[in-house]
């Protein structure tokens, strides 16, 4: 495992407004698993003030191309 693929962000972070078909996503950040496994250190290129925030697991760009 190189460098570049160990510190790969772990999750992306959205600000989340409206809902359903509406919804808006706005990506604002990457977060990584801290090394004890009981929490993430969360790197932020904004903070939203309405509106939700939302964490996803960060998928390979091959996993994406297959649709899984």
């Amino acid at each position: 495992m190189t460098d570049t693929t160990a510190n790969r962000p772990s999750h992306r972070i959205f600000n989340v407004t409206g809902d359903g078909d509406n919804a808006r996503w706005t990506d604002i950040g990457v977060a990584w698993a801290t090394r004890d496994g009981k929490g993430f250190t969360l790197s932020l290129n904004a903070v939203p003030i309405n509106g939700r925030v939302v964490m996803r697991i960060n998928e390979a760009k091959d996993d994406k191309k297959k649709g899984s």
